[in-house]
């Protein structure tokens, strides 16, 4: 049984709205899932009904094998799946430490254990710890908004754009954070315009067109499929890719 299957998912930001049209898509234990495609496609649309953010006008969501379609955002978090939104996800005027501990308000019996091992995952959190979030970089806030969503020790995160606006380098060091999350045994599903990088570190992949996936498999397959490639990797070159959806090298893929 996967972690998270969808099934003929339908919905939008209203009832005339509707932006997904009836997506499948599956996430397993411990996986990166890559969902990749065109400026409108739908991608974030997805991840909010996913998440409970938007409510689905049709389909089914299981997480865990329980039905989570149309419930709340709290109560899906509770269940063990956190959302990183694109933009505003992090309150800036607050210290990295405060910024935590909001995140752990739904599960906070554990607050103190679990931003002590986020200061040990992430060094640079506890050095900042004192700091508005304001005032740290773009990646830092990006590591510092999975953190939150971390507070609540989920078993899947959905990750919306999670490079959008950072340098290469940032961008890079940022996927290399997300393998490690990965590694740690959190499944992820990935919402990402830098494709290329996207589906270098996934071991699976989504391409989806106007509210539907029009393409799915192993990552290392859509990023050598000519067409995928033409359409929405801007026919550029693909980095090799191992049989475990791996990169064996750390080069970016383009440009965020």
């Amino acid at each position: 049984m996967s972690l998270l299957e969808i099934a003929g998912l339908r919905g939008g930001y209203a009832a005339a709205d509707e932006i997904v049209k009836g997506a499948d898509l599956s996430v397993a234990h411990g996986e990166i899932v890559a969902l990749i495609g065109p400026n409108g496609a739908g991608k974030s649309t997805l991840l909010k009904l996913v998440a409970g953010l938007l409510k689905p006008s049709g389909g089914d969501v299981r997480f865990k094998g329980r039905d989570i379609a149309g419930q709340s955002a709290p109560a899906i978090s509770r269940q063990g799946l956190s959302f990183v939104p694109q933009e505003r996800n992090v309150f800036g005027a607050m210290s990295v430490a405060e910024n935590l501990v909001m995140g752990g308000y739904i599960d906070g019996g554990h607050t103190r254990q679990r931003i002590a091992d986020l200061y040990e995952r992430f060094p640079m959190l506890g050095e900042k710890r004192r700091a508005a979030a304001r005032t740290l970089s773009g990646g830092q806030r990006q590591i510092l908004a999975m953190a939150i969503a971390l507070m609540n020790a989920p078993d899947l995160l959905l990750l919306d754009e999670p490079t959008a606006g950072l340098s290469p380098r940032a961008a890079e060091e940022l996927f290399g954070t997300i393998v490690g999350l990965n590694r740690s045994g959190v499944a992820i599903l990935m919402v990402e315009q830098n494709a290329l990088e996207a589906l270098s570190v996934s071991a699976r992949g989504y391409v989806l067109v106007q509210g539907r996936p029009e393409r799915e498999g192993r990552a290392a397959e859509l990023a050598a499929d000519p067409t995928v490639r033409d359409l929405f990797l801007g026919g550029k070159s693909q980095p090799m890719l191992g049989d475990n959806g791996e990169r064996s090298h750390r080069g970016m893929g383009g440009s965020t």
